[in-house]
């Protein structure tokens, strides 16, 4: 796997034993793309896997990175991928690692942007991004992706949240979303 842009963009990134579905290098560059400059943005990437979308993130600008991963077998290779990036970006990574319904309940801040990357057998994607919506992780303006398989079923409206966009990779998919707008929202900006 390699970093697709930024500062990085080319290095290497070692994947961990266990079970991993690294994210296609096709599909983050252009999930990247989408998302355009994030310069001193936050993200959170959830199911991190071997922490690639997290040093991407920071890679390409963002200051404010954290990840969760419950596979305890993956924590070495992870740790050893975020201290490479930490070491040639200067930015820090917050490593978690436990289950992501967890981490969701107990974090108390939020973020600019979430990417959520389950394995393909998970099934309850629409039921977690509700929990990080009320749990208030998500920053107004901010935007929640979820990465799945196309035969999980995701809906337009979760909770105060809408697809904003929807790009597909192979079976893949790619959600976004954001907080819908409301007639008072529009009248303010």
């Amino acid at each position: 796997m390699r970093i697709t842009g930024g500062k990085l963009k080319g290095r290497v990134i070692k994947c961990p034993d266990g079970v991993i579905r690294p994210a296609m290098d096709r599909m983050r560059e252009s999930v990247f793309a989408i998302l355009g400059d994030l310069d001193g943005k936050s993200w959170l990437d959830l199911f991190s896997g071997s922490g690639t979308i997290a040093i991407e993130a920071v890679s390409r600008g963002s200051t404010d990175v954290e990840l969760c991963e419950k596979d305890k077998i993956k924590v070495k290779t992870v740790l050893d991928n975020v201290s490479i990036a930490e070491k040639e970006c200067g930015v820090k990574i917050q490593c978690h690692f436990m289950p992501v319904e967890y981490f969701i309940k107990r974090c108390k801040r939020s973020f600019d942007y979430i990417f959520f990357d389950p394995p393909f057998p998970y099934k309850f994607h629409e039921q977690l991004v509700l929990k990080a919506e009320q749990a208030g992780l998500l920053n107004e303006g901010g935007m929640i992706m979820v990465h799945r398989p196309e035969e999980h079923f995701m809906s337009e409206k979760i909770g105060s949240l809408v697809r904003t966009d929807q790009r597909v990779y192979g079976r893949s998919i790619v959600d976004f979303y954001s907080y819908a707008k409301t007639e008072e929202n529009k009248e303010n900006k």
